[in-house]
């Protein structure tokens, strides 16, 4: 067996059970290591620089030791260059799905692994086509509660996967975390380190 195909378990920075359930489907160990950094965007940060930075925070701020393998990952839905973190409250909610109603955003997440000093990042874009949402379907929906801790305020894979008509990309990515660029990337460190 190829020796690079035998991962070692990793460390997830991240609190997102959605993450974790998808390096667990790909058959890529990890535990679990939450932390905590400051995700609000910096005054006229473009997207694709923000959720690198926050993926980044996350990675050095994961306590380790040298010859720990971190992953750390930040997503956030984006539309008319505007960047869609959880919502604050159901207002918020509901302001977020009214933006999305009907047309297409980019989900985009930034990922960072770390080897020790090594450290590999990538951006990874999603575009995503919502159908056009009735005041009683965003109600709805809000009332469900599933929007609270989402990116963007919905789950592709939730209650919110009625009103998903077209995803153009990674899947995955729009749960929370392109898994096959999390694997491309974990072989190129471990190719990396065993050159």
């Amino acid at each position: 067996m190829n020796p690079l195909l035998a991962l070692p378990p990793l460390i997830l920075a991240s609190a997102s059970p959605r993450r974790a359930e998808l390096l667990a489907a790909a058959g890529i160990e990890c535990s679990v290591r939450p932390v905590e950094v400051d995700e609000r965007p910096l005054d006229g940060e473009a997207p694709p620089d923000y959720v690198v930075r926050v993926a980044r925070d996350k990675a050095r701020a994961c306590s380790r030791t040298p010859e720990d393998l971190i992953l750390a990952a930040d997503t956030a839905v984006v539309i008319d260059g505007l960047i869609l973190g959880k919502p604050a409250d159901d207002a918020d909610a509901a302001r977020m799905l009214r933006l999305l109603s009907g047309r297409v955003h980019t989900v985009l997440t930034g990922v960072v692994v770390r080897e020790g000093e090594r450290e590999a990042v990538a951006t990874e874009a999603t575009a995503v086509s919502f159908e056009s949402l009735s005041e009683d379907e965003i109600g709805w929906y809000v009332a469900s509660g599933e929007p609270r801790d989402k990116a963007g305020a919905y789950a592709v894979q939730g209650l919110a996967s009625r009103f998903v008509t077209r995803v153009d990309g990674s899947y995955s990515n729009v749960v929370g975390l392109p898994v096959a660029q999390v694997y491309r990337m974990l072989v190129a460190l471990r190719s990396a380190s065993r050159a």
